[in-house]
């Protein structure tokens, strides 16, 4: 991949992208390439699939090709571009957070399902949940929480940006004390330790490890979270990894919780654990 692009046609910059991102293993490479390259231009996706002709401007090639050789040491696209896309809202990450997934939108599903008036997000990282809860739910008073500050930090600011700050209040640390909520929604760490090798590089070597592992099962923080949740919400949510949500069910009838469903992601997979007092 040369180091500049500039004068180089965008139909030509995005083949020769594809390709170099191909080569070095990203599993979507034109997707990606077309991605970074509608950044760095300004110009819409398909603009560039119907205009392949067009010249790119010299600063726009050095900025796309600073963007590709990121992507070839396989950064996240979303931290390359600085935002990820998570139900309606646009939400800004870096290397502090996790990057938000679709499977927390179920999360969220169940949040309107109940229609609370007050919401606790536990683990908030970059405040997607917590925020698409707010926005979605405008009678709703949402707390969220990271043991993170940093975390927090992004949180915030996604907050302010997204002119929902005074909607949410965010808290360092996990469980309040002595709170009372409608409903407590989290996406806590469940990823096994011995599962660290298997994981594409985008996640082992660029989010941040707190916010994915949890000892030897993956299920530490929720055994330390769940049995908490049971004095402060009536109704919780719990986002799991493939094959957790049996023991977490169990976990959850164990603190107390009466009644229990399971909601499966788009892959069919149980995701997320409701549990009712």
């Amino acid at each position: 991949m040369p180091a500049e692009i500039a004068g180089t046609a965008v139909g030509e910059a995005l083949q020769a992208a594809s390709e170099a991102l191909g080569a070095a293993g990203v599993e979507t490479p034109r997707l990606d390439a077309s991605l970074l390259l509608s950044a760095a231009t300004g110009m819409e996706r398909s603009r560039i699939v119907a205009t392949p002709e067009l010249e790119m401007a010299p600063n726009a090639g050095r900025e796309f090709a600073a963007m590709v050789r990121r992507r070839l040491r396989r950064e996240p696209v979303a931290y390359i571009l600085g935002v990820k896309g998570f139900r309606e809202l646009e939400v800004a990450v870096d290397r502090r957070v996790l990057i938000p997934r679709p499977e927390s939108e179920l999360l969220v599903e169940v949040a309107r399902e109940i229609g609370p008036a007050t919401a606790l997000d536990v683990g908030t990282g970059s405040g997607a949940v917590a925020l698409a809860i707010a926005a979605e739910l405008e009678s709703c008073e949402v707390t969220a929480t990271d043991i993170s500050a940093a975390a927090l930090a992004v949180a915030g600011a996604n907050a302010r940006r997204l002119d929902l700050a005074d909607r949410l209040t965010l808290l360092e640390g996990s469980v309040p004390e002595g709170g009372e909520f409608d409903l407590a929604v989290a996406n806590l760490p469940y990823v096994a330790e011995c599962e660290r090798a298997s994981l594409a590089p985008e996640i082992s070597s660029w989010e941040p490890a707190e916010a994915l592992f949890a000892g030897a099962d993956g299920l530490d923080a929720l055994r330390e979270v769940v049995p908490r949740l049971r004095d402060v919400a009536r109704v919780v949510a719990l986002e799991v990894g493939a094959g957790q949500a049996a023991e977490v069910a169990a976990l959850a009838a164990e603190s107390g919780f009466g009644t229990l469903e399971t909601r499966r992601d788009l892959a069919g997979i149980e995701r997320v654990v409701v549990a009712r007092g």
